[in-house]
């Protein structure tokens, strides 16, 4: 199974010296759709643009799927 990772937002921040009040402010998002961001949690696709339009970035430069380490998959 796959899921979102918002692992490339976090560290962009960290390279412009935000925090995420600052990208919730900027970008114009709730708190939730920030906390949801948090824990790695589906948001709408104009939460996603809102964030990208604001930072001036694109979308793969915040998000990526990953898979789920998932009890009973197998390893090669």
């Amino acid at each position: 199974m796959m899921r979102m990772s918002y692992n490339r937002l976090w560290k962009l921040l960290i390279d412009r010296n935000m925090k995420k009040t600052d990208l919730r402010k900027a970008a114009g998002i709730s708190s939730s759709s920030l906390a949801k961001l948090g824990k790695n949690e589906n948001v709408t696709t104009d939460v996603l643009l809102r964030i990208c339009e604001s930072l001036h970035v694109e979308l793969s430069d915040i998000v990526e799927s990953v898979h789920d380490e998932e009890d009973g998959s197998k390893d090669s």
